[in-house]
């Protein structure tokens, strides 16, 4: 018979989240192993709502998550029931960011830019201890956007919350890729401080993909198949791993580095390259050799060679930190977009423990679900 103190450490109630701009989950990931449960999620996006839902699925029949919550696929500005007040501890969520990436048009105009403004609505019918809000980083530092967020923090101070804005980078937490994202925190007990950066170096690409299956192999099988040729009119710069040596938007990336900001538009000829020989042999990097003879006058190479590849979904999916065994739904295409839209799951992770730390929750935590489902 279980004694009275375990029995209550096990019934003891979690604390709980409502969920915008969900996606496949990336942000809920890392609350959930941090010790929080939602209650609510939703996007508009149906593929990435199937990945989620039947991730969340996982978690239940492994105890991680108590039970099923709500998960809505609507714009949340049609969702006709939404959370009440006081039903959750936290509203977390990342607004679409097309408006503000430097990726984009960066559009003053663009509808979707309100949309952190939906945010700060729910925040003020559920009244919750805290919220998250995760956009880019030129929302936070380009001047062209200053007066949108002076706005969302006096709105948000004029909810009761005290803000916090941080620019973070997902290599500082080890994330193996240098992505730069802003996280505005707000609380009713005051200004909660910046995560703390992880002493430890961050992984390599190399890490990370070698800690994967084989290229081809179930768990990395999902291949991207778009060709590599060189770019007619290469753009140069000083490092080989900058500029425009190949056809579309996907670039090498240095393997012995975090990879760079992985972008939604993945697929194709945007996914990034890598050199298969140097991740399996550790030869020298071909791209390298390439950048250097055009540097000295050098012509345009005729042919690539086939050691040049582009990532698969399971490596992309790694390199943001989703767990083994996530239940990708969807076109290839649409996966990739998954993966380059969402949060990485381990910053996220280091997001939410940081703040329940601050807001001093004693609450069982499962970081292994970012390592396998």
């Amino acid at each position: 018979m279980r004694n009275s103190k375990e029995l209550n450490c096990r019934q003891k109630k979690k604390p709980t989240f409502a969920s915008l701009y969900t996606g496949a989950g990336g942000l809920d990931l890392g609350f959930i192993a941090a010790g929080f449960e939602p209650i609510f999620s939703n996007d508009i996006a149906y593929d990435a709502m199937q990945t989620y839902s039947a991730t969340m699925q996982i978690l239940e029949k492994q105890g991680i998550l108590r039970r099923p919550h709500e998960i809505v696929t609507n714009d949340i500005r049609k969702v006709e029931i939404l959370p009440a007040r006081n039903s959750a501890d936290l509203v977390i969520g990342g607004p679409p960011c097309q408006g503000f990436s430097v990726a984009g048009k960066m559009d003053p105009n663009d509808p979707r830019s309100r949309h952190v403004f939906d945010f700060l609505a729910m925040v003020e019918r559920v009244q919750p201890k805290a919220f998250v809000m995760e956009n880019v980083k030129a929302l936070a530092v380009n001047k062209r956007w200053h007066k949108i967020i002076d706005n969302i923090c006096k709105q948000a101070s004029e909810l009761g919350y005290d803000v916090s804005l941080n620019v973070l980078n997902a290599a500082h937490y080890g994330v193996p890729q240098a992505r730069e994202r802003m996280i505005l925190i707000g609380t009713k007990q005051g200004v909660c401080p910046k995560p703390k950066e992880l002493e430890e170096t961050c992984p390599t690409v190399r890490d990370t993909l070698k800690s994967l299956p084989p290229l081809g192999s179930p768990g990395n099988n999902l291949i991207c198949k778009a060709k590599i040729t060189a770019a007619i009119k290469p753009v140069l710069r000083q490092s080989p791993w900058a500029g425009m040596l190949f056809n579309g938007q996907g670039r090498p990336m240095n393997l012995d580095m975090p990879a760079p900001t992985l972008p939604a538009s993945m697929g194709g000829n945007r996914t990034p390259i890598v050199d298969q020989e140097s991740l399996e042999h550790n030869k020298d990097s071909w791209v390298c050799e390439y950048h250097k003879k055009l540097m000295n006058g050098g012509p345009v190479a005729k042919t690539v060679p086939n050691r040049l590849r582009r990532i698969s979904v399971n490596e992309a999916a790694a390199l943001q930190t989703f767990p083994v065994n996530m239940p990708w739904f969807g076109a290839q295409s649409s996966i990739y977009r998954q993966i380059g839209n969402a949060v990485p799951p381990l910053l996220a992770y280091h997001v939410a423990k940081n703040l329940a730390d601050f807001l001093q929750l004693d609450n069982e935590q499962y970081p292994q679900i970012l390592n396998k489902l």
